[in-house]
C-alpha cells in the first residue's frame, strides 16, 4: 500500500495501485480450462519440439508429441528432421483406427507448417478430420 501526497499538501490517503502488481508480471497467467473432449481421440494436440544442439546417437534432434485431449495420454516420437513429422502423424491416425476402432475427429497443431501444407490439408479432408490452429507457445 502506498501513501500518496496530493498537490497542495492537503492530506495523505492510502491507495492501492492496480497497475503495480501487473507491471511486475512477465506475462499474464492462462486461465484454467475445464473444456475437454468427451471421447478419446475426439481431439488430439500435436507439437514438434527442437532442434537441439546435441543429437542422439541415431541422429535425432526433434521430437513429435501427440496428446489425446480426453485421456491426456501422450505419445512421443523422435525425429531426425521436421519433414518426418506428418508421415508419423498419418501412421498414428491409422494406428488409432486399427487398435481402438475410433477415428480422430480434430487435430490441433500449433501452426507448424508441417501440418498445414497441401498434402496435410488433403489428408484431413479425405479422412474428415477437422484441422484447428492454436496460438504458438500457449498451453493446450
Amino acid at each position: 500500500m502506498k501513501q500518496i501526497q496530493l498537490p497542495c499538501n492537503k492530506e495523505r490517503t492510502n491507495m492501492i495501485c492496480s497497475i503495480c502488481p501487473k507491471a511486475r508480471l512477465h506475462r499474464q497467467s492462462f486461465p484454467l480450462s475445464h473444456n475437454r473432449a468427451s471421447h478419446i481421440f475426439e481431439l488430439i494436440h500435436v507439437d514438434i519440439w527442437g532442434a537441439y544442439k546435441c543429437a542422439t546417437h541415431d541422429g535425432y534432434k526433434y521430437f513429435l508429441t501427440i496428446v489425446d485431449d480426453h485421456s491426456r495420454a501422450t505419445w512421443v516420437h523422435l525425429l531426425s528432421s521436421k519433414s518426418n513429422a506428418f508421415p508419423i502423424l498419418q501412421s498414428f491416425i491409422a494406428l488409432v483406427k486399427n487398435q481402438f476402432n475410433v477415428s480422430v475427429k480434430t487435430i490441433r497443431p500449433d501452426n507448424g507448417m508441417e501440418f498445414q501444407d497441401n498434402t496435410a490439408l488433403h489428408f484431413y479432408a479425405e479422412h474428415e478430420i477437422l484441422h484447428q490452429k492454436s496460438c504458438v507457445d500457449t498451453p493446450q
